[in-house]
């Protein structure tokens, strides 16, 4: 009897220890913590492509989109859902969403203020580089070609309310963009200016425009130029109107 009374103690101590052992090396599941519902958070579609927060490198084929500003955003978001601008993942992608919806992406693209990617060597020759900054700065009166900066900023960092920076994009982008309006692949609100201006450059321009603007960078900070500290657009441009 005393030996079975013992038997039943050890047991009960035996069973006693694996409890407490248990207790204390088996922690009860942690709730996974809920994905908040912010903007940042509903687009990472967008980053896949457009980089970290929208701040694409001048190395890659996507342009940056953080810091451009949100009437210019909100005009491509809208032509690549009519169908003026092609490109067939971001028509995937916005072909069912409200122009409203399209105006808050446009806004927090729009508000983001990052660094700029470092400057780039731009491998041109004296003499394209000369062209390229001709170009930029001062134009071709004579061509009908205004400069850069009479549109998009003197600073190329764009101008309010629809005008994009163009410094620091790729240069493949840059090439491509130019080159789909010389061919009628690109189209904005018409008036369409930059078809009117692609047209007049030649090939080897484009190229040298496109390297040496990839080429340039922008101090941390800089904003898209207010649209009344600039003179007079040289020509009417749909694409410049919210």
């Amino acid at each position: 009897m005393i030996r079975s009374i013992l038997r039943g103690g050890a047991a009960l101590l035996l069973l006693a220890g694996l409890q407490s052992s248990w207790s204390q090396t088996t922690k009860p599941p942690q709730p996974v913590a809920g994905v908040q519902d912010t903007m940042a958070q509903r687009m990472q579609a967008c980053v896949v492509c457009h980089g970290k927060e929208g701040r694409a490198t001048n190395q890659g084929y996507f342009p940056r989109i953080a810091g451009k500003p949100a009437g210019y955003l909100y005009n491509q978001l809208q032509n690549f859902k009519s169908g003026l601008r092609k490109y067939e993942a971001m028509k995937h992608l916005v072909q069912h969403m409200s122009d409203d919806y399209l105006r808050d992406i446009a806004k927090h693209f729009a508000e983001l203020d990052l660094p700029y990617p470092p400057a780039q060597v731009a491998s041109l020759t004296p003499a394209e580089q000369r062209t390229a900054e001709n170009l930029v700065l001062r134009g071709a009166p004579e061509r009908g070609i205004p400069a850069c900066t009479t549109c998009h900023g003197e600073q190329m960092a764009g101008a309010l309310p629809a005008m994009p920076g163009l410094l620091a994009l790729p240069s493949d982008y840059l090439a491509a963009q130019l080159g789909a309006w010389r061919t009628d692949q690109r189209n904005a609100k018409e008036p369409d200016c930059m078809a009117t201006v692609a047209k007049r450059l030649s090939l080897d321009e484009v190229s040298i425009m496109a390297r040496w603007l990839s080429a340039q960078t922008l101090p941390s900070g800089t904003k898209p130029a207010p649209f009344a500290g600039q003179q007079p657009l040289p020509m009417r441009c749909g694409s410049g109107e919210q």
